[in-house]
């Protein structure tokens, strides 16, 4: 079944991150993206050589010319004036936050005070939020907790916020042959585990895939436990496809 997902985020100019991995994954789940575009990035595999931010207005008139939609997924976001633009103009649909903080290189691609506007205008909106280990600390810390509080203090901390579930991510957890991501939707509830095999080598946008296809399934009207499931058996796909035959860690 067909759905058409709004993609808001940068462009990455090598291909391997942002809206075009945001909208090659919605095609190859068989959905329709739609897209607005906040940042014009010049970035390969090694580092981020510039970025242009679009005008908050022009963002919010693409948001606006997108449509219906079932689902949105954000990205990048880079500043407070692009984060309150795109909570005054985002469609009721299910909105799934992929928090894009720095790029793989280190790059800040969202100053403090977009971190601020986002905690405090869009998470309260998000059907789920994902953050790998870096991402979820720096989250935490802007909402007063100490860098090396618990993950469970951390994820506590934005569910309080309003946000509807959290995602953890554990590909930067301690090495293991297997990778976990941890769900959780609630302070005193135990997270739902999703497991899978860690593989060798590295892949550039997981997280764009992973939260892409989250929202693709959502839109779809999968439930969320569902669409996560789903959209990581995807991605474990298609990490096998892009490394070397028999890389897999055992």
């Amino acid at each position: 079944m067909s759905a058409r997902v709004l993609f808001i985020g940068g462009t990455d100019s090598s291909g391997g991150a942002g809206l075009a991995r945001d909208i090659t994954t919605a095609a190859r789940l068989g959905a329709e993206p739609a897209v607005a575009v906040t940042s014009v990035t010049a970035q390969s595999d090694e580092a981020v050589a510039a970025a242009h931010h679009l005008p908050p207005a022009h963002v919010a008139a693409q948001i606006s010319a997108a449509g219906p939609v079932a689902a949105v997924k954000s990205g990048m976001l880079a500043n407070a004036a692009i984060v309150e633009a795109v909570a005054r103009s985002l469609p009721d649909a299910p909105l799934v936050i992929d928090p894009v903080l720095a790029a793989s290189s280190g790059h800040a691609l969202i100053d403090a005070e977009g971190v601020e506007a986002l905690l405090a205008l869009l998470l309260p909106r998000a059907a789920l939020l994902t953050p790998n280990l870096p991402e979820l600390s720096r989250l935490a810390r802007h909402l007063g907790l100490a860098p090396d509080a618990p993950v469970h203090a951390c994820t506590g901390a934005l569910l309080a916020q309003g946000c509807g579930a959290v995602l953890v991510k554990g590909g930067h957890g301690a090495p293991a042959a297997v990778c976990t991501d941890a769900l959780y939707t609630a302070p005193d509830r135990p997270p739902q585990l999703f497991e899978g095999p860690r593989l060798a080598g590295s892949l550039r946008g997981t997280g764009c895939r992973l939260a892409s296809g989250i929202a693709v399934f959502l839109a779809r009207g999968l439930p969320l436990e569902a669409a996560i499931g789903r959209s990581r058996a995807e991605l474990l796909s298609e990490f096998r496809r892009a490394i070397p035959a028999g890389a897999a860690k055992r």
